[in-house]
C-alpha cells in the first residue's frame, strides 16, 4: 500500500502492519533519513495526515522509549536494519521480552503497552499509527506499581524510572 494509495479512513493495525512491510520495500522514500545521533534516537516524519502518521527512527542500544502507550492509535513496526528488543510489562513477574529482527513486523492495538530498545549498535525501523499520535502515556512502575502520564507526540519518550 503506497502513500498515494492510502484511503481516506483510520487504518486498523493489520493494514498499518500491511503499509510498514511495503514501505520497507520502497528504500528510496526512506533511506536518505537515516541517521543517528548520541544519546538519543533519530526520527523523520515520513507521512502525516488526518488519518495516519509514518515515521523512520533510527536507534542504537542507547536508544530506550520506556514504557509506553500510544493512547488512542493503534501502530505497527517493522525493522529494515538491525533488531529492537520490545518489552511488554508483567506486573509482579519477569517482563516479556522479545528480539524484533531485520525483516520482521509486529503490530498492536492502543491498549498495548512496550518499551522499545535499539538491539545492535545500529538499527532502523519505520511506524505506523492511525490516528495519527497526539499523545502517549508514559509510565513509570515502581514496586509494582504503575503510573502513567500523558505527554505530547513531540516528546521524545524516554525511561521514567530505572529499568524495571
Amino acid at each position: 500500500m503506497p502513500l498515494e494509495a492510502l484511503p481516506a479512513q483510520c487504518l486498523g493495525k493489520q493494514e498499518l502492519r500491511d503499509l510498514v512491510d511495503a514501505l520497507a520495500d520502497q528504500p528510496e522514500m526512506w533511506r536518505h533519513h537515516v541517521a543517528w545521533s548520541t544519546g538519543k534516537r533519530h526520527y523523520a516524519s515520513l507521512h502525516r495526515d488526518e488519518f495516519v502518521d509514518v515515521w523512520l527512527l533510527c536507534w542504537t542500544p542507547q536508544s530506550d522509549t520506556g514504557w509506553h502507550d500510544h493512547d488512542v492509535s493503534s501502530g505497527a513496526v517493522r525493522v529494515v536494519e538491525g533488531a529492537l528488543k520490545e518489552c511488554n510489562p508483567r506486573i509482579g513477574g519477569a517482563h516479556l521480552e522479545t528480539v524484533v529482527s531485520e525483516g520482521v513486523s509486529f503490530c498492536f492495538g492502543p491498549e498495548h503497552i512496550h518499551r522499545l530498545v535499539g538491539a545492535t549498535d545500529r538499527s532502523v525501523s519505520i511506524h505506523a499509527y492511525s490516528p495519527p499520535l497526539w499523545r502517549l502515556g508514559q509510565y513509570s512502575i515502581d514496586d509494582g506499581v504503575l503510573r502513567r502520564l500523558s505527554v505530547s507526540y513531540a516528546d521524545e519518550l524516554r525511561p521514567l524510572d530505572e529499568v524495571a
